[in-house]
Order: structure tokens, then sequence, then C-alpha cells
């Protein structure tokens, strides 16, 4: 309440990536040394039993992630564990360092309680984030490739320079996310093509990584643009699940409730509630079509325990979220971590796996 009442009025009268710089600094120091990260520790960090699961070889804690977007450059990881989230996805990284899209790359539409994001893949490389991770971390981290914005002449090079992302990159983390759905780069080939992606899969399956590797979907996919993209990843023993959905591109489908003049000429992908209905259909259909093959992380539009136990529900072992903490404050992972507990007993589960994909026509035997 304090947040959303005082400090979050104040925040939204500031630029949004100058507040999003500020907090990332606000959080390397208070990661920085045992005596604030035990003060943010005792204020928002929340554990119990029935959220941990062991997926993929890789126990979580609890299943609230920080999506890839917030701490691209990995300066979090030693706070994020104290604020209570069960792990993060850094990135998305680069082969080659990227300075961003032009400004404004952020806008505020509290009204959808969204953002509208145009980043454009921003980020310090994959050579400089190598040598961030080293060591072991807290909780899990998942490290998202994605090709580096700029012109490429042919397809050949474009594979190439994700494979070297994926190459400096596969020994750290836990978990690796192929991100071939950013909405807002210039490339005109989009690699959920089912032909595109058989044929990156094909050359990031050369170099042999022993990470489980997740892909990464558009918000704006058709089911059956869904199962053709389920049916490419089939052919590929090492990816081991999906990561369900990124930004909205396609505007011409939202009915947004903030005035027009303050997106309009804005470019980007847009984040959170509106991306919900979107996420949660695919979430759905991809649970009932391949939950005995893939895992599902759900993402968009998690603000509430009751978003997130919907994601579960319907077949998210996972979930992730940004813009729900960005409206709902530091304390919004403990509420949902506390929230779901609450619902797991209500139901009469003792945990998390024992929900995912109750809501759906099977459910998929961990």
């Amino acid at each position: 309440m304090i947040y959303e009442w005082i400090v979050r009025p104040v925040l939204f009268r500031f630029d949004p990536e100058f507040v999003h710089d500020m907090t990332v600094l606000a959080g390397r120091i208070g990661g920085s040394n045992p005596i604030t990260r035990a003060i943010i520790r005792t204020a928002f960090s929340y554990s119990n039993p029935a959220l941990e699961q062991e997926v993929c070889g890789v126990r979580f804690p609890n299943p609230i992630g920080l999506a890839a977007g917030f701490d691209k450059d990995c300066k979090l990881m030693h706070v994020l564990p104290d604020v209570g989230f069960g792990y993060e996805e850094v990135g998305s990284i680069t082969a080659e360092p990227y300075e961003g899209n032009p400004n404004p790359r952020l806008t505020r539409l509290p009204e959808d309680k969204s953002i509208i994001v145009y980043y454009g893949l921003k980020n310090c490389g994959a050579r400089v984030l190598r040598e961030r991770l080293k060591g072991k971390h807290c909780i899990p981290i998942g490290v998202s490739v994605a090709k580096t914005n700029k012109d490429f002449k042919t397809l050949n090079a474009k594979i190439a320079d994700w494979k070297e992302g994926v190459q400096l990159l596969k020994e750290r983390g836990d978990y690796i996310t192929i991100n071939v759905s950013c909405p807002n780069t210039f490339d005109p080939e989009n690699f959920n093509d089912p032909k595109l992606l058989n044929q990156l899969l094909k050359g990031i399956g050369e170099l042999k990584t022993r990470k489980p590797i997740f892909i990464k979907l558009s918000a704006d996919l058709t089911t059956e643009q869904l199962d053709s993209i389920i049916d490419v990843c089939d052919r590929y023993s090492f990816v081991k699940g999906l990561i369900i959905a990124n930004l909205v591109k396609d505007r011409k489908k939202l009915k947004l409730k903030s005035p027009k003049h303050m997106y309009e000429g804005r470019k980007g992908g847009l984040s959170g509630k509106i991306v919900k209905p979107y996420a949660l259909k695919m979430v759905r259909h991809a649970y009932e079509r391949a939950g005995d093959r893939y895992v599902i992380i759900g993402c968009g539009g998690i603000f509430t325990a009751e978003d997130a136990y919907e994601f579960i529900r319907n077949g998210a072992t996972l979930l992730q979220l940004i813009t729900g903490m960005i409206y709902g404050g530091p304390a919004t992972i403990k509420r949902i971590n506390k929230g779901l507990v609450r619902l797991l007993e209500r139901d009469g589960y003792t945990s998390i796996s024992e929900a995912v994909g109750a809501a759906t026509s099977r459910q998929r035997r961990l």
C-alpha cells in the first residue's frame, strides 16, 4: 500500500528508463553487502516447501522468476534471492554489445497496467556477461540469447551470430533461452517462422550444449503457428521447454484504455495485463498439445497470486514477470508466493507440481 499510494506516484513522475536504471543501481548497492541483504531478505523473502520444484535437473526454490529484459546485464543476481525471486533470466544477450534503439525506449500506460518496450536488445555483449556469470549462484540463472540487432547480409550470417552468442555462454547459468520473439529489431525475418526456426535449431544443436534449452515465443502467435513451432522443436531433443510469451507487437487486436496520445507514434511491444489473455491461451494449448514433452514457463500479465495460479493450473510449471513488479512494487513476489501457498492448501495440493495443468484436459506426469 505504501508503494502503490506513495512511492509509485513519485516514481511515475520520472522518465521510466531513468527509474529503471536507478532501480538497478539501488539493487546493486543493496546486494553488495550482507547487512543490506539481510534487511531486504527480512522485508521481502518468503519460502515454503510447497513452492519448491526440480525442473530439468535444476532446483527452483519457488516458481517466480524475473523475466529477461529487466536485469539485462546481470547486475542484480546477488540481491534478487533476497527480494524473493526463485530464479532470474538475464539478457537477452547478443554476441556483440548493442547500445539499444533510439529513445524513447520505455513508455508507461498506467490505465492498462502496461509498458511499451523498445530497447531493441540493449546489452553488454556475451563476452562481458560470461565473466559476470562465473562461479556459483544463490538461485538458478537462465541466460536469454538473441541475435545481435544489426544488419546481416545472409541467413547464414544471422545464425552464425546466434551460435556465437550461445557458444560463449553455454557453460554459464542453469539453462539457455533462445529468444526468437523480440519485437523491437529491424530484421524483417522472424525466427518464429518454422522453417527459419528449424535452421536455427539445427545450428544450435551443433554446439552440443549440456544445458536445457528453452524457446521464448511471441504473444502474437496463432494456435496453428504454435503447433508448427512445436513440430519443429520435436526434432531436437535438447529443446526442453517453451517460454510463453514475449511482448505483444500487434496493437490492432488490443483494446487499450489509455488515451491515444500516450502511445501513438511510440514504437515497441507491449507488456503487462493486456498480454495475459494471449499468453494464457497459448500456455494452455501448448500444455495440452505437448505438456508431456516440454516444460512450460508462463509469462505475461502476472500481477497477483491468482494470476500466477491460473497460469499454473493451465500448464505452466514456472512463471516470469517484470511489469507486475513495476506496478506492484518489490513486495509483489512475496505476496504472490504466499498467495500461491494459500491457494494450494485451499485446493488440497501439497506442492506446485501437483497443480500444474489441473484446469486442462490432461495433467503432465512429472
